[in-house]
């Protein structure tokens, strides 16, 4: 399993090379993409594909190959293979079978926004890429809504903006988050803040909609309830004309939510 780069090649381990040269051959994600990689790297080991749509069916013939001795070298088109990549069906099947898997770790675009983003990172879960359909993206993101660890997800340019206006009418608008883009490339940009600011200043530039995106949200409070939207669209248009304890009142009364937590909300929102 070697990890290759997630944009900038100098990010390519000297292991990962010295591997990619001696094996008997790779299995790449899109051969026409990394082909690039290899010239890069004055590499010329064979490659043969291995994705999404032919890896069930691939994967005896692999078996047979590495069975009979050959080295098989595993990669994606960037990162760590199998984080949201081909190669769970590979690496389970040869573990049953008693082929030796290693690990040739390295770039992993998950990792470095976690690092970089500020958030906790003592605990956090790794979602992947949310649904593309509005409705089935907004039930898992339900499912998360009190989630106390810091949750991670990859997104496409053409459904970032649906999923931050996803994400902030569950988790609520003054969430921390964090939106990293085009990470060691050119036009990385990591930008710390609230969901709702991070997708009023995503909506105004229409660049930033642009690349691969790992999106980064805090945690729900530990001990604490998260409100769901419609108490806090309540508790919001009150406290335009109310003092906000009068708003978290009559809110709670009309939602059924607790006073203390809309009325925590509304002083947090400002």
């Amino acid at each position: 399993m070697v990890a290759t780069p997630i944009g900038n090649l100098g990010d390519m381990t000297p292991r990962a090379v010295e591997v990619l040269q001696r094996v008997d051959r790779i299995a790449a994600e899109d051969t026409r993409h990394s082909a690039g990689l290899l010239r890069h790297f004055s590499l010329t080991t064979p490659m043969l594909s291995l994705h999404e749509h032919n890896e069930r069916q691939k994967v005896a013939a692999l078996l047979q190959r590495l069975q009979a001795g050959e080295n098989i070298a595993l990669i994606s088109d960037a990162g760590t293979p199998l984080i949201s990549d081909p190669g769970y069906v590979l690496v389970r099947e040869a573990q049953l079978a008693g082929v030796r898997v290693v690990p040739v770790p390295g770039a992993s675009a998950l990792v470095a926004a976690l690092s970089a983003s500020g958030l906790p990172t003592d605990r956090f879960s790794f979602e992947g890429f949310l649904p593309a359909k509005g409705g089935a993206r907004r039930k898992v993101l339900e499912a998360l809504r009190q989630e106390s660890r810091t949750l991670t997800f990859y997104e496409s340019p053409h459904r970032i903006l649906d999923s931050l206006a996803d994400m902030a009418g569950i988790f609520g608008e003054t969430r921390e988050a964090v939106v990293a883009r085009e990470l060691t490339k050119t036009f990385e940009t990591i930008r710390h803040d609230s969901l709702g600011k991070l997708l009023e200043w995503m909506r105004g530039d229409a660049n930033q909609q642009k690349g691969e995106f790992v999106v980064l949200v805090h945690g729900a409070e530990e001990g604490g309830e998260d409100i769901d939207p419609e108490p806090r669209r309540i508790a919001e248009i009150l406290a335009q004309e109310l003092p906000v304890k009068q708003a978290a009142a009559l809110a709670a009364k009309i939602s059924g939510e607790k006073k203390n937590a809309l009325y925590k909300y509304l002083l947090e929102k400002g």
